[in-house]
């Protein structure tokens, strides 16, 4: 049987020290604008063209030789640097900003670089300080804002995220990256006129910017055109035990757990986890349950099928009915006979999640009220993913993170879309972020972590050969659990989507016996592990 332990005051003072720059404050003064000129660029370079059509390979080679003509230009380097980025190499990204600022220490672009390549490495309590050193140097650098906004939005802190991005976006309006995080604040009828106006006057524009914008605008537009649909709780029930149900695969043996959801009346099998969050049917449910399809069918390519969204008038969950709701359906059948779809837990994020997992159900309660708050707001259902942006009619006004006194208790996690990333400690000397995945059946680690931490060895399973780790002491939110044959699997794509180096996912073995607690508002979570409790089956 998995054992937990509490964690020593060693193991916590460690955590904690990593993590404690997580919540330091930067001057106030960082907060608000400065007399800063607005950032003209010129002609885009052979070089910029190339890192803007994504030709990474290219760039790099035309900014290494400029760089041997002009070895301390730090525009330069920045150049170099973000083509290895886009290009997945991330040490050899790391070895740039090393060398560019040993020869030329206390630069603030240069600083800010190192900031956005020691993000992407996966160590995001690095970053604050970084941006502080930067900011005395120079606190007119628009890259400088992009960056702390990055890392207070992975830590819940959406209104400070939002400022920092109008900041930016006021001294460089012409930066792609920062162009396309200023579109992602607005409203969305703003949002479609400016995703239009970047894509008609943008010559030489960033392929991978437009990329993403061109595949949101299609979907915006149509449903600028719908009646709103807030998804809003319409029942006065309280919120009930929702019990799960087994989903028993075509083998016949339990490979998941779910809940019961009804959508316009018909009772559907939505398999708890998926990665994407938010709520998502296959073909054949929406269909039954007449959903009325909003937007054609894009996407898809290789094993990823083709989707569209489509309105519920009604979903029911417990004792819990939501009116009017966008979600997403696959245009396709699902690979097992057992289910209808997926249903991230963030579809609750506007009650506190408890997923208790030993006695086989999800409980939702109440989160705390904010400062200055007297009654809390009517809850709705998140059911489309975070991708798409704030799509409620009035645009609701980002918060920042808030741990009341009764959550003291949590522990911070970082969120990436509808993800969340956990820190964890492995065998009491390596920090590293994983993924925590409802939806996964086991614990597993990135290979080249693997290696540093613990003895590996090949094992034949799923009938292939596969690497594992011996033997791994997890640390995390005040628990530790050591775990033999760590499966080893790439983690290249959580990466890339995450934008911070994902070292792996915690998975069901090692969440099975715990009651885990989310707070998805605050990004915090809390997991209780209590002995020989568990569900015992009626007879």
């Amino acid at each position: 049987m998995t054992k937990f332990f509490a964690t020593t005051a060693k193991q916590r003072f460690f955590l904690r020290l990593i993590l404690s720059a997580a919540v330091l404050s930067l001057p106030a003064h960082l907060l608000f604008a400065v007399s800063c000129p607005v950032v003209k660029h010129g002609p885009p370079s052979e070089a910029e063209l190339a890192l803007r059509t994504a030709m990474y390979a290219k760039a790099e080679a035309l900014y290494q030789a400029e760089i041997a003509k002009h070895p301390n230009d730090a525009e330069l380097t920045a150049g170099l640097v973000h083509a290895l980025l886009g290009d997945q190499k991330v040490q050899q990204a790391a070895d740039a900003v090393k060398a560019a600022l040993a020869a030329t220490p206390n630069v603030a672009p240069l600083l800010t670089l190192e900031g956005e390549v020691v993000l992407r490495e996966g160590n995001p309590w690095d970053v604050e300080p970084i941006v502080l050193a930067s900011y005395k140097l120079d606190p007119c650098n628009p890259r400088t804002r992009l960056l702390y906004a990055r890392y207070q939005k992975v830590n819940s802190k959406y209104a400070t995220a939002q400022q920092q991005i109008l900041l930016a976006h006021q001294f460089d309006p012409e930066d792609a990256e920062i162009r396309e995080a200023w579109i992602e604040t607005l409203p969305l009828t703003e949002r479609i006129a400016e995703t239009e106006k970047y894509l008609s006057d943008s010559a030489d524009a960033d392929v991978a910017v437009v990329g993403r914008l061109k595949s949101q605008l299609n979907i915006w537009k149509k449903l600028a055109s719908e009646p709103p649909s807030a998804c809003q709780l319409v029942s006065t029930a309280a919120p009930a035990d929702l019990p799960f149900i087994s989903l028993l695969g075509n083998a016949g043996h339990v490979r998941a757990f779910g809940l019961d959801v009804a959508l316009n009346g018909n009772s559907n099998r939505m398999e708890i986890g998926g990665a994407e969050g938010g709520l998502t049917l296959y073909k054949a449910a929406a269909e039954r349950a007449k959903l009325r399809r909003i937007t054609a069918s894009e996407g898809g390519g290789g094993p990823v099928k083709p989707s569209y969204l489509a309105h519920a008038d009604s979903i029911k969950v417990g004792s819990l009915e939501f009116k009017d709701c966008v979600v997403k359906v696959i245009d396709g059948n699902s690979l097992n006979d057992d289910g209808d779809g997926l249903i991230g837990m963030d579809v609750f994020s506007n009650y506190l999640v408890t997923v208790d997992y030993p006695m086989h159900k999800v409980k939702l309660g109440a989160l705390p009220l904010r400062s200055g708050e007297t009654a809390a707001a009517t809850a709705s259902l998140k059911t489309t993913s975070a991708s798409l942006g704030d799509l409620s009619p009035a645009h609701s006004l980002p918060v920042d993170r808030v741990i009341a006194p009764e959550m003291k208790e949590y522990s911070q996690i970082y969120r990436v879309g509808d993800g969340l990333i956990l820190p964890a400690v492995l065998n009491a000397t390596k920090v590293k972020l994983f993924n925590l995945d409802l939806g996964a059946q086991t614990t597993s680690v990135a290979p080249a972590v693997a290696k540093e931490v613990s003895k590996v060895y090949e094992k034949n399973l799923w009938g292939q050969k596969v690497l594992v780790a011996d033997e791994i002491t997890f640390n995390f939110a005040h628990l530790s659990q050591k775990v033999n044959s760590v499966v080893a699997a790439d983690t290249s794509m959580e990466s890339r989507f995450a934008g911070m180096e994902i070292s792996g996912t915690i998975g069901a073995n090692t969440f099975s016996v715990l009651t885990m607690h989310i707070d998805y508002r605050d990004g915090l979570v809390k997991f209780d592990y209590i002995p020989d409790r568990g569900y015992t089956m009626k007879p």
